[in-house]
């Protein structure tokens, strides 16, 4: 028998390039998603559209607009908060476990990981860059040897590409994050888990307050674009 090739379903290429849009902002100011124009625009039958749709909307990309159709949910400061809260608690305990058990992986694979994130940052793609950051925190993850760290965490990253895609394209500074991924995987080369906990704990605390700041600062000039034109 030959190998089987397992190639994405023509739903999971309908989600990626729609989630993808999303993540590039293209799509947020759209009065509503329509499931012919997308099956028409992306050349494909409607059945996979609908369900790709009906996927994103119950990960909460996605809301019921008034009367028919979807549209891209607003991101909120609150949810934000919560799910970093949530994500400092995981990567710290990821982190000190990948110490402890993980060392000698991370010292043989994790420079790669660090390299590829650096090349992102050189080349400005904010795409490769989302890419980059996810593969290295669920390196982490793998090296951790907790596999319901990684289980806990997957549902969650649909999210987080989206919040990166939202500050990475309007702001230069959240790209400056190789420097603290390096001092983790530095850490956990040593086998020092307190020292790759705190520094875990920290980066992703500081990746919320920008998060936040930069949602904060929509809302506020979305406010006042409305009180102008009112």
């Amino acid at each position: 028998m030959r190998p089987l090739t397992i190639q994405p379903s023509m739903t999971e290429q309908v989600y990626d390039q729609i989630l993808a849009e999303i993540i590039a902002g293209r799509l947020s100011d759209h009065p509503r998603l329509i499931q012919e124009d997308l099956a028409k625009t992306l050349g494909v039958s409607r059945q996979p559209v609908q369900q790709a749709l009906l996927l994103l909307r119950n990960q909460g990309i996605l809301r019921d607009a008034p009367g028919r159709g979807l549209v891209v949910a607003p991101i909120e400061a609150g949810f934000v908060r919560d799910l970093f809260e949530v994500r400092a608690a995981a990567e710290a305990l990821a982190c000190r476990l990948a110490a402890g058990r993980g060392s000698k992986q991370a010292a043989k694979l994790g420079p790669k990981f660090i390299e590829d994130g650096r090349k992102a940052e050189r080349d400005g793609s904010v795409f490769k860059l989302i890419a980059a950051d996810k593969k290295f925190h669920e390196f982490l993850y793998d090296i951790s040897g907790n596999r319901l760290i990684k289980e806990t965490m997957q549902p969650y990253w649909v999210h987080l590409r989206r919040l990166m895609g939202e500050v990475l394209l309007r702001d230069e500074t959240p790209r400056r994050i190789w420097d603290q991924h390096e001092a983790i995987l530095q850490a956990i080369m040593r086998g020092n888990g307190t020292k790759a906990e705190d520094l875990a704990r920290t980066h992703i605390t500081k990746a919320a307050s920008v998060f936040i700041a930069r949602i904060e600062k929509n809302a506020e000039e979305l406010n006042y674009a409305q009180s102008r034109a009112s």
